[in-house]
């Protein structure tokens, strides 16, 4: 996978133009045995060439682009609007709504930056899952043996393929509990969940605006960075180049996320960790025991179900027959909640919130597996209870930072030629740049200062 920074060397040094590298990736979108067809539910062969073009006329008359996105190949999921085109959210329910009358402030943003936006991705259903399967646009296949027909992870399942796939060389794609995150896990690839309030909404579709927040998949700590600080309208600041991990102090969390860890999982996860000690990281054990009261907080569908009830009910009165059923009965699960326990949730969310802001002090970030899993087969989905089963899995890790409010980024862990494992790094809202700048260095050790096996 080319990287942004790669990809914009070339642009700057002329030894490739944005047109051409609009239409490597459009020939990647269009390859008749590869993805694009699921992948992508809109493509923009026009306006993608256009703003490819004016970076080529900017590098002609000024000598530079206008940002260091201008002429990158980028895919935005399928709930942000576009002016004159209709958002789908991953269904068809929607077919019918007025057209966009003006870009989400996202697209605005990566517009104005001169990215090369290459059309809207697939998605699950309204974003509500973390398996990246839709009934009504097909499932993109995950990257690592595509053979097999894995799951690329979900909701931002087209947005991952879309990167894996070199259709883009960075994804938006929002988290809501890990939609983001995981995908980016199961596909090898870096996803980052910003603070919500880093990122506007305006524009996009809700799942659940207490836990949404706008995200990137990209194949570096640096692609996700430069995403984010266009879409979060704030200054780049390049990276510290170090891969000194002696300055780092990073908090080891025991308990709840550890459980029913796939042995493919522990093995890569265990290999990191040791990778890091032996590179100077300080690696200290955490126990938070507040995760424990998470199952019994969210036991009627948490902040998703209400507020997505609350926000599609008529919809689900007059469409209902044309949901993905299995996403129908999570909205539904916030039928039975009333606005009392709806106080009581965000009530006991702050609480938590609150009384967990130690279990962060004194480290540069806690770490985790992003997921316990790795990919599992389309085929295991199939069934009701395991899709169940799998998609609480799936979610449980990483939707523990959506609902502290905090901020996140996953990271690949494993052996080359393995199933892909991800590494959660993870921080108290407002805590982003830290997290970035840590993330750094520990994707710099991960993938260039590893230890002989036998140290591991």
């Amino acid at each position: 996978m080319k990287t942004v920074r790669q990809a914009g060397a070339q642009l700057d040094q002329a030894g490739l133009s944005a047109r051409d590298l609009a239409l490597q990736a459009f020939s990647s979108i269009r390859a008749p045995d590869g993805e694009g067809a699921r992948a992508f539910v809109r493509v923009y062969n026009d306006s993608a060439l256009a703003a490819a073009q004016q970076t080529d006329d900017d590098l002609r008359t000024a000598g530079k682009r206008r940002s260091p996105l201008a002429g990158i190949p980028v895919s935005i999921k399928d709930l942000f609007d576009v002016a004159g085109g209709r958002t789908y959210a991953g269904s068809r329910v929607l077919a019918q709504t007025p057209r966009a009358e003006e870009d989400a402030i996202v697209v605005q943003r990566l517009r104005a930056s001169g990215a090369v936006i290459m059309g809207r991705t697939n998605m699950t259903e309204f974003a509500y899952s973390g398996l990246g399967i839709n009934s009504h646009y097909g499932t993109p296949l995950n990257p690592y043996r595509r053979h097999e027909a894995r799951i690329p992870g979900g909701s931002s399942s087209g947005a991952a393929v879309s990167v894996s796939d070199g259709m883009a060389l960075g994804a938006v794609a929002t988290d809501t509990g890990g939609s983001a995150r995981i995908p980016a896990a199961f596909c090898g690839l870096t996803g980052f969940k910003p603070t919500a309030s880093r990122i506007p909404l305006a524009g996009a579709y809700p799942l659940s605006p207490s836990l949404d927040s706008v995200g990137s998949i990209g194949a570096t700590v640096e692609c996700c960075a430069l995403l984010d600080a266009v879409m979060a309208g704030i200054a780049w600041q390049a990276p510290r180049q170090s891969s000194d991990g002696a300055s780092l102090r990073l908090g080891m969390v025991m308990n709840y996320v550890m459980d029913d860890l796939d042995p493919q999982v522990a093995k890569a996860y265990e290999n990191a960790m040791a990778t890091l000690s032996h590179n100077g990281v300080r690696i200290e054990p955490v126990h938070f025991p507040e995760l424990q009261e998470l199952p019994e907080i969210n036991r009627q569908g948490g902040f998703p179900a209400y507020e997505s009830y609350r926000h599609q009910a008529g919809l689900v009165a007059s469409h209902a027959h044309e949901y993905d059923p299995r996403v129908l009965s999570r909205i539904l699960r916030g039928q039975a909640m009333s606005d009392t326990d709806y106080m009581r949730l965000r009530k006991q969310r702050s609480d938590l919130i609150a009384r967990t802001h130690s279990r962060f002090e004194g480290f540069d970030a806690l770490i985790s597996p992003t997921v316990p899993i790795v990919a599992p087969l389309l085929a295991d989905c199939e069934d009701d209870d395991n899709y169940s089963r799998l998609n609480l899995l799936t979610l449980r890790n990483p939707s523990i930072v959506n609902f502290l409010d905090g901020c996140a980024l996953s990271l690949p862990c494993h052996e080359p030629g393995l199933a892909p494992v991800g590494l959660m790094l993870f921080q108290q809202g407002g805590f982003d740049h830290q997290l970035l700048t840590v993330a750094y260095i520990v994707e710099r050790i991960l993938h260039f200062h590893k230890p002989p096996a036998d140290a591991r």
